[in-house]
């Protein structure tokens, strides 16, 4: 059999596995090690040689220490109470809008993707904020549910992000450059994301109605409350794209400041800590399992050589690049039914960018069509969270207000999927969207 073939086997079997719920690191690294003793010719002494490299090669690479330090930034910021002190502050802002509630908490949680970096996290965390205030105020099930489900996919999207640090990890890119270009898209999102509630609410004002003015005094107070966070957000991403500071430290900086942050306000103590430290244990040694199970599907892939040979083949087919690009961005909405974002930017990268690579578009430079395929593959794992059947950041949601039925949780997210798919238009016809701030910084 042809690479080609072997590869969509594994492939097969893999979606049978996660279809039956086995857990995704363990389905990729027994369909990983079943290829790998198919293509060596039925000998297990091969695969073994390789196990007893595998787990050390990739965890002893520095770069991860990057990944448990931004979840104990978020773990901190999760139980230091900051999410209720920027929900607060875009609330006193915009509450006396009609769906002004309802924005709000989509911009906190774009403020607390800043610090966070999980989109599940932002969801639940800011779910468990905004939900009560919401019902409230008389708000819709549909729209109080739709809005934070799509808010809680800013968790990846505003840097920093851990399903970037992985590719920045797979493909040797610049994490801060990453970093920097998905500002400006993470903006758009949660711009676009705003503007939905807004003609939504338009169209139907029962649905958001607007909420008392809050006096500029308590809105100055509740800015002196979330500048920390701002702060902590531009020591991360400036020190980084700056050089003052490599990833790991900046990173570190960033924990110990939304430590700190969370201990002084006074929402946080020891048992704070021990539930951070957890959660950020539990998290890490989740991402790590699915990394060796990932990196034994992806050798054996690479032994079945079809990553080459489907590069190869693309090249040879004299297929658009740009039609290649969408077929790409459907194969991710079509994963997005049975796996999670860090999964499928772990399964799908080593196939997928070594054909990118190697495909004209828009006389962009190798460096340029990196980052912004990454930025692009991120905006469209991001709709996985929330489409069905799957929609993690929905079943998050519904689970926490049930009183509102998932069809109609389902129903609310639809508007915002419609935002998210201009978004990604936007961003494939001008990659400038991902590569303005870099290239403005690098002067």
């Amino acid at each position: 059999m042809s690479g080609i073939t072997v590869g969509l086997i594994i492939f097969a079997a893999l979606m049978l596995l996660l279809v039956l719920r086995v857990p995704i690191g363990i389905a990729m690294f027994t369909m990983g090690a079943a290829g790998y003793v198919y293509l060596t010719g039925g000998e297990t002494s091969p695969l073994l040689n390789s196990l007893k490299n595998l787990a050390y090669a990739r965890l002893s690479n520095y770069d991860l220490v990057v990944i448990p330090l931004f979840l104990l930034m978020g773990q901190f910021a999760t139980h230091g109470g900051l999410s209720a002190a920027l929900f607060r502050f875009v609330s006193a802002f915009m509450g006396h809008w009609k769906g002004g509630i309802a924005m709000a908490a989509i911009g906190a949680c774009a403020g607390f993707g800043a610090i966070c970096g999980s989109s599940l996290a932002t969801a639940a965390t800011m779910g468990q904020v905004a939900l009560p205030e919401l019902k409230r105020r008389g708000y819709a099930g549909s729209l109080s549910t739709g809005a934070l489900a799509a808010g809680g996919t800013l968790g990846i999207m505003i840097p920093p992000s851990v399903p970037l640090v992985i590719y920045a990890i797979l493909t040797q890119e610049s994490i801060g450059k990453l970093f920097m270009a998905a500002v400006l898209p993470g903006i758009i999102a949660m711009i676009g994301y705003m503007i939905v509630v807004r003609i939504l609410v338009t169209w139907r004002p029962a649905m958001g109605p607007a909420g008392p003015r809050v006096a500029w005094p308590e809105r100055i107070k509740s800015f002196v409350t979330v500048a920390p966070v701002l702060g902590v957000f531009l020591v991360v991403i400036v020190g980084i794209y700056g050089g003052w500071a490599n990833p790991t430290e900046a990173a570190a900086i960033g924990a110990a400041a939304c430590g700190i942050l969370a201990v002084v306000s006074g929402h946080m103590r020891l048992k704070g800590v021990i539930a951070s430290a957890l959660g950020t244990a539990q998290a890490t040694a989740m991402i790590f399992l699915v990394l060796l199970g990932a990196d034994m599907m992806n050798t054996a892939l690479a032994l079945s050589q079809m990553p080459a040979e489907l590069a190869v083949w693309v090249q040879g087919s004299h297929l658009s690049p740009l039609l290649v690009m969408v077929m790409i961005l459907v194969i991710y909405i079509l994963l997005g039914c049975v796996m999670d974002s860090l999964a499928m930017i772990l399964l799908t990268i080593p196939i997928f960018y070594p054909m990118v690579m190697g495909l004209d578009y828009w006389g962009m430079s190798q460096t340029d069509k990196s980052i912004w395929f990454g930025i692009l593959a991120l905006m469209v794992v991001e709709i996985g969270l929330v489409h069905p059947p799957v929609g993690m950041n929905v079943y998050i949601i519904n689970r926490l207000a049930r009183d509102v039925p998932l069809k109609e949780t389902f129903k609310g997210v639809m508007p915002f999927l419609a935002s998210d798919f201009i978004r990604i238009t936007a961003l494939l016809f001008f990659p400038v969207i991902s590569l303005v701030l870099v290239r403005t910084f690098q002067r």
